[in-house]
């Protein structure tokens, strides 16, 4: 790992939850996410609105099964912590569901106070 290159956490089911996701969801989001920790971003990389700022990102993917999405924050130094991965299932167009943006509310209040542990 280069000098430069921040470390990925994952927050919550993240992890567990992009595994399931098809290789080639998986790959982009991969790839996404190296540029990320590389201090770069995918062209496929949008800042997420709701979270005040451009320090929330979201990776949007369509296969033949879907629409999915990963969502990350590059806000903290110490990492890139990745906040949700999930198929999007909303009926109200590319409007990212309630329940999804709770649980990416949640999550990153989770990845402040972890980086806040990391800085110590």
């Amino acid at each position: 790992m280069p000098v430069n290159e921040r470390p990925i956490e994952w927050i919550g089911s993240s992890y567990k939850d992009l595994l399931n996701l098809s290789a080639d969801v998986r790959r982009l989001f991969g790839f996404a996410l190296s540029l990320a920790q590389a201090g770069d971003r995918h062209d496929a990389a949008k800042v997420l609105k709701g979270f005040g700022g451009s320090g929330v990102l979201e990776v949007v993917e369509d296969d033949i099964g879907g629409t999915y999405r990963a969502v990350y924050t590059v806000k903290f130094a110490e990492a890139v912590f990745v906040l949700h991965c999930f198929q999007k299932k909303s009926k109200r167009g590319v409007t990212t569901p309630k329940e999804d943006m709770d649980i990416i509310h949640a999550r990153l209040k989770i990845a402040e106070a972890y980086a806040k542990e990391l800085r110590k």
